[in-house]
C-alpha cells in the first residue's frame, strides 16, 4: 500500500440521497477515521477502540478498502473470533455497497467461502487467517488487516497478532495493522504493536514504522442511551457452575426474569446464556409465549435464523433472542430495549475429558456484563435485568481470561513450530504462554509425529497444521485415511471435532449412521465438514488407504472403522473392561458406561469423550466405539512398555515382568530374581505407605527411640529427629544394612529397630556417650528404688509411690539440667493420688489433702504429719 491514507477525509465518506450511503454517514466511527487514517500513514500499525454499533467493523474496512471515502482500492483482510460474525459482517458491508457477499466485499470461513477475483474486502475468522500466514508469510496482494475483537483474548487472535508483527517486522513493512475491539486494554496492546512491528529501516517510511514507542490508540464515540439496572438474583441459591455444567435452577430463573421483563417494559429482549444448551433449555421454559417468538442465536444455528434474527423484527410482533456472547460486541440485534444477563460466560480451558481446548462455563467479566448492558440502549433508553446479587457485582473479574493462559496448546505449538518458533520465545504476545502446557503440548506433538526432538516441524506436522484441525484429529485422519480410505476417516473426524447431539447416544459408530442419514442442523455441518476434510486430505496426498493393508482395512464395519479413528485420536483413553461397565483407560482414569448403553460388555473401548463428576471416582463415558486389542495397541503404540515391576502392593513386595499399555496391564509373569535396589525401593514404599512399625520394635527400643526424640526436641543440635517421616528420609543411614538383606515384609518384621536406631546416635561429636546422663531410663528416688522414667508424653514422666519419696524437696532435671520431671505421685496400690513438678509445694499444700483421703483406705502404710522429714520407704509399717 505505497499511496497515503491520511487524504481521506470523515466528510466525503458519503454520498447524498443514497440510503445506504446515510447510514454509513450516521456511524459514529466516522469521527475517528481520519485519525486512524494519519496514525496508519505515520507507524503502520494502530489501535482502534470503538463501542459496539459505531461501525468499526463496517465503515473502517470499506473506508480501508476505498470502496468509499474516494481513495484508492486496497485489499484489506478482517479477521474475526467466529464464523458467525464473519458472515454478518460481510453481509452487511455487502449491502451497504448494494451487493451480495461474494463481490467487492467477501467472506471465509471453515468449509465455506464466498469471494472472488473482484473481492476487495475479505471477512475471515483468525482461524482461516493463520493458515494463509503459514502458506504465505507475506500475505501477498494484502494492504491491511484488521483484527477484530481483540479484547475477547482469543489464543489464534493472539497467535495470529504475533505472527503478523513478525511479517512487518522481517517481510512487509508496508503491511498496516489495526487492533480493533469495543473494550481492551488499549495500553497493552498498543505497547505490543509498537515494539512488536517494525522497528524502522529500509522500508520504513514506505508502510510506517519510522518511530520508536506504543502504537497510536484511536478512540471514536458511542451512542448510548441510558440504561437502567435491575438486580434480580434467584430467591434461593443456585449452584456455582462446573464444567459445562449449569444448575437447572439458574435457568428456570433467567426464564422466569424474561417472561417479568415483558410485562413490565417494552421492546424486544436480547437474553445472555453462556451456550446452546442451556439456550435450548430456556427456549423449552418460554414456549407457548402468545406476546413474542421466540429465536436462538449462535455458531450453530442455521443461517437463516441468524439472518433473521439480524435483520430485525417483520411486523409488530416482539422478539425475545436468547444468544450466546457472540452477540456482546460481534453482532448487532435491532430493535433491543431489553437485556436480561445470566451472568456467566463460556472460557476456553483444557478439556481433560476429550484432550482437547473446549469451553467452560465461569462468572461473567464486568467488562462482559457492560458489553451486555450497552445492548439495551443502542437505539433507546433500556433496561438491563442481572440475574445474581448487586453485592457480587465487585468481585466479578475484571476482564475475561486469556485464552492462552488455560487452554490446552498443542495447535498453539504447532503454529509455533510451523512458523520457525517452537518454544514461542521470539512471538509479540500479550500474555507468554506457560510453560508446563507448553511442555505438555510438545510432548504430543513429539508422539504424533508432528515435531522432531528439537522441537521443528516435520513434514508430517506441516501437512497437519494445514488440515484446520486439533494435531490429534489432523492425525486421526492422516493415518486412518491409510488405513480406511479418506471418504471413511474424514467422516469419523467430523464427528470428533464437534460432539455429536446427546440423542445421537454415546456409540460413535450409531451417531455416525445416525447422521448419516440425519435431516437435523447437526447433520448438515457434519457433512459439509467431512467434504472439506475429504478434500484437504487429497490436497495432502493422505486420500488413499496404504497398500493391501489399506485396503483390507477398508472392508471393516462402521463398528471397527470408528474405533480405530477414535483410539487414533485419543490413544490414551482406549479403555480395557474390568467390570459390568467399568474400564480403564490407558491414561490411568476409570471409566463406566451408562446404564443401559448399547457399549457395555465390549472388552475394549476408544473413548472419545468422557466427564468425571466432582465427587466421582471414575469418569462417565459420553461417547466411545467398540475395538479390540490388536487396534488399541496399534493406535497407542507410544504407550506400550514392558518390564520388570517391583512395589509394594496388597502388604508385601510383588515382583513381576509386566507389558502394558499405559495403565493398562496386558501380560504379567513372576519375577524370580529381581533387581535388588528395586526391591529395596519397594521395601521403602511399603515403610512409607504403612509406617515404621512394619519393624520389629521391643519395648526397649520404643523407649529409646522416645528418649532419643525428647533430646532432639528440648536440645536439637547433634540428635536427630526420629519421627516416622525423618526416619524414612534417613533410611540408609540406619536401615541400610537391613534394607540390603531384605526381600519382603517378613524381613523387615525381623528387623530389630532399636539396634539399627542406635546408628543415629551422634557418636561422631561424643554426644552419645552422655545418651544415659542426659535421658537417664531410670532414676533412683529416696527410697532407693530405680524408677523407670516415661519419655512417651510431652514432658518426661517420673511415676512413683508417695511415701518412697519424703524427704525429697525438688524433683530432678534432665537434659543437663534443663528440664524438670513431671512426678505422678501414686497411691500404696499405685493408682494416680497426685501430679506435681514442684514437692516442696506438694509437701507444703497439698499432701495433707491426699493424706485425709488415703490414710483410712491404706492404714498399714505410713502417713506422717511432716513428710518433709520422714524416712522414704517402699515397705508398710508392719514390715519397716
Amino acid at each position: 500500500m505505497r499511496a497515503g491514507l491520511s487524504g481521506i477525509g470523515a466528510e466525503s465518506l458519503t454520498t447524498p440521497g443514497d440510503p445506504r450511503a446515510e447510514a454509513l454517514d450516521r456511524l459514529p466511527v466516522r469521527e475517528a477515521v481520519p485519525a486512524l487514517l494519519r496514525a496508519l500513514d505515520d507507524r503502520g500499525v494502530a489501535v482502534l477502540c470503538a463501542p459496539p454499533g459505531t461501525g468499526k467493523t463496517t465503515l473502517v474496512p470499506l473506508v480501508l478498502a476505498g470502496l468509499v471515502g474516494g481513495g484508492p482500492v486496497r485489499r484489506v483482510l478482517v479477521a474475526e473470533p467466529r464464523r458467525i460474525a464473519a458472515r454478518a459482517a460481510a453481509r452487511r458491508m455487502a449491502w451497504l455497497l448494494g451487493e451480495r457477499p461474494g463481490g467487492k466485499v467477501g467472506f471465509t470461513v471453515r468449509g465455506e467461502r464466498q469471494a472472488g477475483r473482484g473481492t476487495v474486502v475479505e471477512v475471515v475468522t483468525t482461524g482461516v487467517l493463520l493458515q494463509r500466514l503459514q502458506r504465505d508469510q507475506e500475505l501477498a496482494g494484502v494492504d491491511v488487516v484488521v483484527l477484530d475483537e481483540c479484547h475477547e483474548r482469543h489464543l489464534d487472535a493472539d497467535t495470529a497478532a504475533a505472527f503478523l508483527l513478525d511479517v512487518r517486522a522481517a517481510l512487509r513493512p508496508d503491511l498496516r495493522l489495526i487492533a480493533a475491539s469495543a473494550t481492551t486494554d488499549a495500553e497493552g496492546w498498543a505497547r505490543l504493536l509498537g515494539d512488536g512491528g517494525t522497528d524502522g529501516g529500509e522500508g520504513a517510511t514506505d508502510g510506517g514504522g519510522g518511530s520508536e514507542g506504543p502504537a497510536p490508540v484511536v478512540s471514536a464515540p458511542g451512542v448510548s442511551h441510558p440504561v437502567e439496572v435491575v438486580w434480580t438474583p434467584p430467591e434461593r441459591p443456585v449452584r456455582p457452575p462446573h464444567g459445562m455444567r449449569v444448575d437447572p435452577a439458574l435457568l428456570d430463573h433467567v426464564a422466569a426474569v424474561v417472561r417479568r421483563a415483558l410485562r413490565e417494559r417494552e421492546g424486544d429482549v436480547l437474553c445472555f446464556l453462556p451456550g446452546v444448551g442451556e439456550i435450548a433449555r430456556v427456549a423449552g421454559k418460554l414456549g407457548g409465549l402468545a406476546e413474542a417468538e421466540v429465536l436462538q442465536v449462535h455458531g450453530r444455528a442455521p443461517a437463516a435464523v441468524q439472518e433473521a434474527v439480524l435483520a430485525g423484527a417483520d411486523g409488530g410482533r416482539r422478539r425475545v433472542v436468547l444468544a450466546t456472547s457472540v452477540a456482546e460486541s460481534s453482532l448487532t440485534v435491532p430493535g433491543v430495549r431489553i437485556v436480561v444477563d445470566c451472568g456467566l460466560a463460556r472460557e476456553p480451558r483444557m478439556d481433560h475429558a476429550r484432550g482437547l481446548s473446549a469451553l467452560t462455563t465461569v462468572r461473567a467479566s464486568r467488562a462482559a456484563a457492560r458489553q451486555r448492558a450497552g445492548r439495551a440502549g443502542r437505539e433507546a433508553p433500556g433496561v438491563v435485568y442481572r440475574c445474581w446479587p448487586e453485592a457480587e457485582d465487585a468481585r466479578l473479574p475484571r476482564f475475561p481470561s486469556p485464552e492462552i493462559a488455560g487452554a490446552d496448546l498443542t495447535a498453539f505449538a504447532l503454529q509455533t513450530a510451523c512458523w520457525g518458533d517452537p518454544d514461542a520465545s521470539g512471538l509479540a504476545l500479550l500474555d507468554p504462554p506457560p510453560t508446563g502446557a507448553m511442555t505438555a503440548a510438545r510432548e504430543t506433538l513429539t508422539a504424533i509425529g508432528a515435531v522432531d526432538a528439537a522441537g521443528r516441524a516435520t513434514e508430517r506436522g506441516t501437512r497437519m497444521a494445514r488440515l484446520g484441525l486439533h494435531p490429534r484429529l489432523a492425525r486421526a485422519l492422516i493415518d486412518g485415511a491409510k488405513e480406511v480410505g479418506a471418504r471413511r476417516a474424514a467422516e469419523v473426524v467430523a464427528l470428533l471435532s464437534e460432539e455429536p447431539p446427546r440423542e445421537y447416544g454415546d456409540d460413535l459408530a450409531a451417531a455416525w449412521r445416525t447422521a448419516r442419514h440425519g435431516g437435523d442442523p447437526y447433520a448438515a455441518r457434519w457433512r459439509q465438514e467431512a467434504r472439506r476434510l475429504e478434500q484437504a486430505l487429497t490436497g495432502t496426498g493422505d486420500a488413499r488407504p496404504d497398500g493391501a493393508r489399506g485396503a483390507q482395512r477398508a472392508a471393516r464395519g462402521d463398528d471397527a472403522v470408528a474405533g480405530l479413528l477414535a483410539a487414533l485420536a485419543f490413544p490414551e483413553r482406549v479403555a480395557r473392561r474390568r467390570g459390568e461397565r467399568a474400564y480403564l483407560m490407558a491414561a490411568g482414569t476409570g471409566a463406566e458406561l451408562s446404564e443401559g448403553s448399547r457399549l457395555g460388555g465390549a472388552p475394549w473401548l476408544a473413548v472419545a469423550v468422557a466427564d468425571r463428576p466432582v465427587t466421582a471416582a471414575s469418569a462417565r463415558v459420553r461417547l466411545a466405539a467398540v475395538t479390540d486389542e490388536d487396534t488399541a495397541r496399534a493406535a497407542a503404540a507410544a504407550l506400550a512398555s514392558e518390564g520388570a515391576e517391583v512395589r509394594w502392593a496388597d502388604g508385601d513386595v510383588v515382583a513381576r515382568r509386566v507389558a502394558r499399555l499405559g495403565a493398562i496391564e496386558l501380560v504379567s509373569r513372576p519375577l524370580a530374581k529381581p533387581d535388588p535396589e528395586l526391591v529395596r525401593q519397594a521395601l521403602l514404599e511399603g515403610l512409607r505407605r504403612e509406617g515404621t512399625g512394619l519393624l520389629r520394635w521391643s519395648a526397649q527400643a520404643t523407649a529409646v527411640r522416645q528418649r532419643m526424640a525428647f533430646l532432639h526436641r528440648e536440645l536439637g543440635g547433634a540428635w536427630p529427629d526420629v519421627s516416622d517421616g525423618a526416619l524414612l528420609d534417613r533410611a540408609d543411614d540406619w536401615l541400610g544394612v537391613e534394607l540390603a538383606r531384605a526381600r519382603g515384609r517378613a524381613d523387615l518384621g525381623r528387623v530389630d529397630a532399636g539396634g539399627a536406631l542406635a546408628r543415629l546416635m551422634p557418636w561422631a561429636t561424643g554426644e552419645a556417650a552422655r545418651f544415659e546422663e542426659l535421658a537417664p531410663e531410670r532414676i533412683e528416688v529416696p527410697s532407693g528404688s530405680r524408677v523407670r522414667v516415661d519419655y512417651g508424653a510431652d514432658r518426661p514422666v517420673l511415676a512413683v509411690k508417695l511415701q518412697e519419696l519424703f524427704g525429697w524437696q525438688e524433683a530432678p532435671r534432665i537434659a543437663g539440667g534443663r528440664v524438670p520431671l513431671l512426678v505422678h505421685l501414686l497411691s500404696p496400690a499405685g493408682r494416680p493420688a497426685a501430679v506435681t513438678a514442684d514437692l516442696a509445694s506438694f509437701w507444703k499444700d497439698g499432701y495433707r489433702s491426699v493424706r485425709a483421703e488415703l490414710r483410712g483406705r491404706y492404714p498399714k502404710h505410713p502417713w506422717p504429719e511432716d513428710p518433709s522429714t520422714a524416712e522414704p520407704t517402699r515397705r508398710t509399717n508392719t514390715r519397716r
